[in-house]
């Protein structure tokens, strides 16, 4: 197994980990054309449950679910 030969300072240890910052998370836009909501990428649309311009799975509305409760 490969061990160090001498021990790394402080100094070098920090600079290494100094890169490991945190990044934003990249948002898109659906590309549907009521929608427009921020989506991440390669992910299903949480509003209109599209994805590449498919719809994945139907998304309840506020209307559904009160028709849904007066039946």
């Amino acid at each position: 197994m490969p061990v160090p030969k001498r021990k790394l300072s402080r100094s070098r240890r920090d600079m290494r980990s100094a890169n490991k910052h945190l990044i934003p998370t990249p948002f898109g836009i659906c590309k549907q054309e009521n929608c427009g909501n921020p989506t991440l990428p390669h992910n299903v649309c949480d509003k209109c449950g599209y994805y590449k311009g498919k719809c994945v799975f139907s998304v309840k509305t506020k209307n559904d679910t009160q028709e849904s409760i007066q039946k």
